[in-house]
């Protein structure tokens, strides 16, 4: 039998793991390179009118069937952030190319936990929106929980600097982790967007129902604007009416 190893051995280990380098996606890299991730906008939409409010920009690309697989293989190559970078701007290019009347819709881009935790991130952001010919007031920034969960402080900090210049912040998936409620109170949002996975069973789910208009509501009480995702069907565009939904999006 080997003998059992000591602590050094297993802190040189651990060193030495974290110094392995990430097998190269070369693919990858040249698609980023020579711009061939393309962005797609999915509206967001006022249920009571049916009039396109807001748009929000998703990456895709011909080798991956989601944005969230896109992100996935971006992370085992170590192009996550890079691709996070190129795909907002790209989105607020084009959006400050739009002529009217498409040029007064609102664009929602999606930020990782790693962008909020960037330094200077917030000022390359504001450069970014400048150079694309965008007022901040027409940019919705999205957050997910883990990655307001990752740094609560730090998040706080990026938010609200971004919101004094003008930018509104919104929660991406609200309802799909454990701690939803401890930062609607402390965290300079805006939007609340529920996850599709309340929506889903709706129409035949008493539960779900009790608990989508309770988040609604919730919403409403603390003067948040509430955008319900995965919308699909009539019968789930008619209670979400009914409730009093500001927005909704398909998936």
């Amino acid at each position: 039998m080997g003998k059992p190893r000591t602590s050094n051995d297993q802190r040189s280990s651990d060193r030495l793991q974290a110094l392995v380098i990430r097998k190269r996606d070369r693919v990858l890299e040249e698609a980023i390179a020579h711009d061939r991730i393309a962005i797609h906008f999915q509206p967001l939409i006022e249920p009571a009118t049916g009039r396109i409010m807001a748009v929000e920009a998703l990456a895709r690309w011909d080798d991956q069937d989601s944005a969230t697989q896109l992100f996935e293989r971006a992370t085992r190559g170590g192009l996550k952030e890079r691709l996070s970078r190129f795909a907002q701007r790209k989105a607020l290019r084009i959006a400050g190319a739009w002529a009217a009347p498409l040029s007064n819709l609102q664009l929602s881009i999606n930020l990782l936990a790693e962008d909020l935790a960037r330094n200077g991130y917030d000022d390359w952001l504001l450069r970014e929106i400048a150079a694309a010919g965008l007022s901040p007031d027409r940019v919705t920034i999205e957050i997910t929980e883990s990655s307001l969960l990752s740094d609560p402080a730090n998040a706080a900090r990026r938010l609200r600097r971004l919101r004094r210049a003008g930018l509104q912040s919104a929660v991406d998936d609200f309802g799909t982790g454990y701690a939803s409620f401890a930062y609607l109170t402390t965290l300079p949002l805006d939007t609340l967007k529920i996850d599709r996975g309340l929506v889903v069973d709706l129409v035949q789910g008493r539960r779900h129902r009790m608990v989508l208009r309770a988040m609604i509501n919730l919403g409403r009480e603390l003067n948040l604007k509430v955008v319900v995702e995965g919308v699909e069907t009539a019968e789930q565009l008619a209670l979400l009416a009914d409730w009093g939904c500001d927005l909704y999006q398909g998936f």
